[in-house]
């Protein structure tokens, strides 16, 4: 087994309706060492939001989810969000401005966490999908108030957005600039394999280890994450990718590009980004 440390940058679990702990220890037993544990949505949850302080439930569920796993000898780092769909179904009952005002209010509550050393970071973003331009320009308001949050904190802010493209990349580093953070503090999650792109402007992409995603991000270099975006969820095992699937791609590539590039990948990069200490 490699000597050393096994990062998925953007995993859930769920400790109520999932594999909980059983996850965390595939994923151990894998080669795994640490993990970035962002929060589930609210309605996986089954959490109805009707004001910002709703969103305390779920935060204090993904911090101790992390204690728990911490006791197993994985370590956890929370990552605390609200998911960009939320947008909809607030805007739908309250419209736009309130939807904003009450995904702003819990970003609050988010980062006064992050303030008392409780999580690491922030997660937001905007819908993946189509969605009109009263969405889109609520979603980007939303985001950039995490941006400036981020900013205040110095801390990391993981985005979950639209696929990552060069256009893409270009509009959020241009939000991100506005609002004051180093878009070195950025990670796009479930991003596509433009390492090259991303670096241009500064953003940390964040990869699923499925398909031949990492093989193609090495070939342009090794700046960039790994992660699974595991739910968690006993209606769709194993989706997006399963606990295991990090440390198993780390330690199969590890035979054709040795430790070095994963050296970078798991410690220096998470290290750097979100200013934690990842070590076995």
């Amino acid at each position: 087994m490699p000597q050393l440390p096994i990062t998925d940058n953007h995993i859930h679990i769920d400790m109520k309706r999932g594999r909980g702990l059983d996850a965390v220890r595939d994923f151990q037993n894998a080669g795994g060492t640490h993990m970035f544990l962002v929060t589930l949505p609210s309605r996986h949850l089954g959490v109805s939001v009707k004001k910002s302080e709703d969103y305390k439930i779920v935060f204090d569920q993904t911090i101790e989810i992390a204690e728990k796993i911490n006791e197993t000898g994985v370590t956890a780092f929370p990552v605390l969000g609200i998911h960009p769909v939320d947008i909809l179904y607030l805007t739908e009952e309250n419209g736009a401005d309130k939807a904003v005002d009450i995904m702003c209010g819990g970003f609050d509550i988010a980062a006064s966490y992050v303030r008392e050393g409780k999580a690491i970071g922030l997660k937001s973003g905007r819908p993946h999908f189509p969605i009109d331009p009263e969405i889109l320009d609520a979603s980007n308001l939303v985001m950039s108030y995490v941006f400036s949050l981020g900013r205040d904190l110095k801390c990391a802010v993981q985005l979950h957005v639209e696929d990552m493209t060069s256009e893409s990349l270009q509009d959020i580093a241009a939000i991100a600039k506005k609002s004051g953070i180093a878009a070195e503090k950025i990670v796009n999650h479930h991003a596509t394999p433009l390492v090259s792109a991303a670096e241009t402007f500064g953003i940390y992409p964040s990869i699923p280890a499925g398909k031949d995603n990492i093989e193609i991000a090495l070939e342009q270099g090794n700046r960039f994450l790994m992660e699974t975006d595991y739910v968690d969820d006993p209606d769709k095992p194993g989706f997006v990718l399963g606990p295991k699937t990090v440390p198993k791609k780390t330690k199969k590539l590890i035979e054709i590009y040795g430790e070095e590039p994963f050296w970078r990948i798991h410690q220096e990069i998470p290290n750097r980004i979100y200013d934690v200490d990842i070590e076995i």
